[in-house]
Parts: C-alpha cells; structure tokens; sequence
C-alpha cells in the first residue's frame, strides 16, 4: 500500500514514515524543508515532494497512485494571525478531503488536537465527545475545530481523527526545549503545587496509533485521544526529565488570578497592535501550566488495539541519550 504523508519533514511526520515503512508501507514524503525531504528518502520505500499542503496542484501531483493520506501537516503555535491557521488548518483540510474525493482515496487519517478541549478548569479523564463546538482561546484551537467540522462535511470520505497529547520525542522542537529554555532563563511557573496532572506522549506511540488508525476498516469515522495512558503530576513530570539530564529544576510560584489578569492585559495589547510574535504568556499556556487536564483513551484501546509500546521513562531515557551523543 502507498500512503501520502503531509508534514512529512516535520516532527512528528518523521516518526510516521518510519512506523509506516517498517511496516511494509511505500511512502509519499510531503513537506516543505527539501533537507530532511532528501535525507528521508535514503529509505528506499520513501518518495520526497517538496511543496506546500494548500497547494492544490503539487498536492494533486503527489496525491496520484496513492491509497491513503495522513494529514499530519498543519500550523501548530498557540500565537498568529487567524487568515493564517485557517488557510494551513481549515483551508489546506478542505483542499484534501476533495482530492480524496476526486482519487477514491480509501483512507484519511487527519492529526488533529486535544488542545480543543483547553479551558479555564480541571478536566480528567477527557473522552472524545467531551469536545466543544466551540472554543476561542486560540486560533490554533479554532482552526482545529473547524478542521474537524470539514473532516465531517465530507462524510463520504472514509476517515479517522486522532487528537494526540503532548509529544515528545528526539528532534523535539516544541514541548521539551521550551521547558529547558524557561528553566535556564527565568525560571517555570508553578501555580499551587505543581500537582496538576497531566498527559505526555512518546511520539514513537503517537506513529503507532497513525498506522493503526489506517490499518482499521471500524475506524472510519471515528475520533480517538492519544496519549501514553501514564497520568503524572506537572512537576513530576519536569522532575523525571531534569533527574535524567542532571540539570537542577528552577521552579518560580506564581498567583494564577494575578496572572491571568496580567495575561488577559497582554494579550488584548497583541491584538490589538496587530503584532504576530507570540506574547511571552498566554492564556492556553497559563491553563495548561494551572488545571490537570488527562484524557481517556479506552476507545483506542479498545477499537485500535492500542497499547503504547514506549513508557515516559524509556522515551525520557531515550531523548537524553541521543542528546548526550550529539
């Protein structure tokens, strides 16, 4: 089977090609970074276009003899302007869903976010219909909602959205070098204790549940959370990582409400000023860093036979690793 890959040269996309061609799969590798495209295709099994997921004549191209798509591709930042998340989020799924249409493609499997169900309380145990219609926090988050509403728009198409949480994993650019960048400047914000919990996923499990969700004829038309089903405290979580790298944890107590009052201030002068560099603080990362928020995941286990095959600690274990070496 040939599947198409968007975001094919990022983070996570990687991890997919990888899962999918140890599997037997053959791979058409869609990114923008021609690099990592051409280092990607050292593995015989994988096919490298370069070019943009909203444009519709390179994706056509790319799309031609394939049989399935991965929509891992998108714009994924909690700052920007909406005309942006909506052509790379909304725009660029729409885009994909007609090809799928107009090639009889025979499965999508389209990335989404758990960050849709973000708010300004403590959610445990989260299950996929828990999502909102709506949610404004972000347009990250909005673009994402609306996503999921064209995934559903073209129910002719036989699809599967997983909504993934919190990936980490070697050539991270997101979720561990922020925390290490904070913890070396000014320091992590902790509101109360730090005993907010949390869900992390090894990215390895995340390309697992991708190629599940593909292999799958009863997920069509499913949604379904991932995570590493390993619920931990936020400081915990920030200890097991600082432990592993011998670095000591500089933490900083702060009072939520005077945060989120200055934080509301701030992001309203953003706005308002038109200025698309992400505020030093936002809303999104203040309720993350303040409610627990863990996500159920019993439906994937159940209809997908997923069990991560990758423990916080090995994939902690396995990042540190590669760091020390390179």
């Amino acid at each position: 089977m040939k599947v198409l890959v968007t975001g094919a040269t990022g983070f996570l996309g990687k991890y997919i090609i990888n899962e999918l061609t140890e599997y037997g799969y053959n791979v058409v590798a869609f990114g923008r970074n021609e690099e990592i495209g051409k280092n990607l295709e050292k593995n015989k099994k994988v096919i490298f276009f370069k070019g943009d997921f909203t444009d519709n004549e390179k994706l056509s191209e790319a799309i031609k003899n394939v049989s399935g798509i991965i929509h891992a591709g998108g714009l994924s930042t909690v700052w920007g302007k909406w005309q942006d998340f909506y052509n790379a989020n909304v725009k660029s799924t729409e885009n994909i869903l007609k090809l799928c249409r107009e090639y009889s493609i025979k499965k999508l499997v389209f990335i989404s976010s758990p960050s849709i169900y973000a708010g300004d309380k403590n959610q445990l145990n989260v299950k996929e219909e828990d999502a909102p219609n709506e949610n404004n926090l972000n347009f990250y988050i909005k673009s994402k909602i609306e996503a999921e509403k064209k995934i559903r728009e073209y129910n002719d198409i036989p699809s599967v959205i997983l909504r993934p949480r919190g990936l980490f994993g070697i050539e991270d650019t997101s979720v561990i070098p922020r925390l290490l960048h904070l913890n070396k400047t000014k320091g992590i914000p902790i509101f109360g204790k730090g005993e907010q919990y949390i869900d992390v996923t090894c990215v390895e499990n995340v390309a697992l549940a991708v190629r599940l969700a593909l292999e799958n004829e009863n997920a069509i038309g499913q949604v379904y959370n991932i995570t590493n089903d390993e619920p931990m405290m936020f400081k915990d979580v920030l200890e097991l990582f600082f432990r592993k790298t011998g670095i000591k944890g500089k933490y900083v107590k702060r009072n939520y409400f005077l945060a989120k009052f200055l934080v509301s201030i701030i992001e309203k002068i953003y706005l308002i000023a038109g200025i698309d560099k992400e505020p030093p603080f936002t809303k999104y990362t203040l309720y993350l860093m303040r409610y627990s928020q863990t996500l159920c995941i019993e439906k994937a286990k159940k209809e997908l036979g997923y069990k991560p095959k990758m423990t916080v600690v090995e994939g902690v274990k396995k990042y540190v690793e590669h760091n020390r070496r390179n």
